[in-house]
């Protein structure tokens, strides 16, 4: 299982339908709309998190 770098829901690899290829790396997600978020701004998804927190859960996200 991946987990979608957006929202932190695990994603399956092999039924994956939502992908993008960043820095020689495969990314999943759960939905059209965390592609969409990842694909804007990958550099806010795959920097090394920060101690003030950041996106998690789905919230502010519709359903999927």
């Amino acid at each position: 299982m991946a987990i979608d770098p957006v929202c932190g829901m695990d994603v399956d690899e092999r039924k994956a339908t939502h992908k993008s290829d960043y820095n020689g790396k495969t990314y999943y997600f759960c939905s059209p709309g965390c592609k969409r978020s990842f694909d804007t701004d990958p550099t806010k998804y795959t920097a090394l998190p920060s101690d003030t927190g950041g996106h998690h859960g789905h919230a502010g996200h519709g359903m999927h």
